[in-house]
């Protein structure tokens, strides 16, 4: 009689995370300060360094306006005619055959402005008042509107001796706002000075 001896079942494989190690032994604790100290520096990096960058990337946006005022004023004004789009955006319609033309424009993060200078004539005085929305009705004898920061940032000078007038046009946001000073000491020539303001 033959007996069939079943193959013995191959013991039981056990996972390797299920055999006992006991090669392992507690961590040293000068290597468990050390990595304590390298997990907490990687924190303080991690968001500190994005934290930081943030304050100083703010600071630096508000002086940024600043500084591109500072580089501009060192072109100073330029001898020449404002591009359409800037006269249409800042409203200031400079009249056909306007001599002496010269703009700067300054622009940071709270608002931008044009300076505009020019001689016309009496008629063409007339013209550009109506178009920027007032008459010579409103231009006060002696009254300079230009301040003096923005006569500084172009080299402006309104001396005395001179016969000037001057309004401000103001108009709803998100329109701008603008400064007109003119020296009317020559009436067939007068020479205007605008500084148109708007805030973005």
């Amino acid at each position: 009689m033959t007996v069939h001896h079943q193959p013995a079942s191959p013991p039981e494989e056990r996972l390797p995370e299920e055999l006992p190690d006991r090669r392992r032994l507690p961590e040293e604790r000068g290597r468990m300060l050390r990595r304590r100290w390298l997990t907490a520096v990687i924190i303080v990096l991690l968001v500190g360094i994005p934290a930081g960058y943030l304050v100083i990337s703010a600071g630096q946006s508000r002086e940024s306006g600043i500084d591109k005022e500072r580089e501009s004023s060192a072109a100073g004004l330029q001898d020449n005619w404002p591009s359409l789009m800037k006269r249409r955006v800042f409203e200031v319609p400079v009249p056909a055959g306007a001599s002496g033309v010269a703009y700067y424009e300054t622009s940071n993060w709270k608002t931008s402005r044009l300076y505009v200078q020019f001689t016309t004539t009496a008629t063409g005085l007339d013209t550009f008042l109506a178009e920027s929305g007032t008459g010579r009705a409103a231009l006060t004898p002696g009254r300079i509107t230009v301040s003096d920061r923005d006569a500084d940032i172009v080299g402006w000078t309104f001396p005395d001796g001179l016969s000037w007038s001057g309004t401000t046009v103001d108009r709803e946001d998100p329109r701008p706002s603008t400064d007109l000073t003119v020296d009317l000491t020559d009436p067939a020539f007068p020479r205007v000075f605008a500084v148109s303001t708007t805030s973005p």
